[in-house]
């Protein structure tokens, strides 16, 4: 079956990095888009990042551009999210998201930006 487990989340002050990892699983995996979205307390989940298949496009929310780069890794099963010059307002539980005729989720981990 499909599973997608995260890893990476933690504590991080402003200004500071961190980098999320998602482990694939139960479909072939270079064949599909990969995304990140995220879900701040009291709000609705939301789009952050996607990479294409086998991986040379990406695309990224406006609030994340030029400071969340993502990134496959298609030998690995495995899809990243590098964080940097973090903000407060990026404090969220994070998900890897695919799309294989419905959406499936991984548990998330989260991430909590603060001083």
């Amino acid at each position: 079956q499909v599973q997608l487990v995260e890893s990476g989340g933690g504590l991080v002050q402003p200004g500071g990095s961190l980098r999320l990892s998602c482990a694939a699983s139960g479909f072939t995996f270079s064949n599909y888009p990969m995304a990140w979205y995220r879900q701040a307390p009291g709000k609705e989940r939301e789009w952050v990042a996607r990479i294409s298949s086998p991986g040379g496009n990406t695309a990224y929310a406006d609030s994340v551009k030029g400071r969340f780069i993502i990134s496959r890794d298609n030998a690995k099963n495995t899809v990243a999210l590098q964080m940097n010059s973090m903000k407060p307002g990026d404090t969220a539980v994070y998900y890897c998201n695919v799309y294989l005729g419905r959406n499936y989720w991984g548990q998330g981990t989260q991430v909590t930006v603060s001083s």
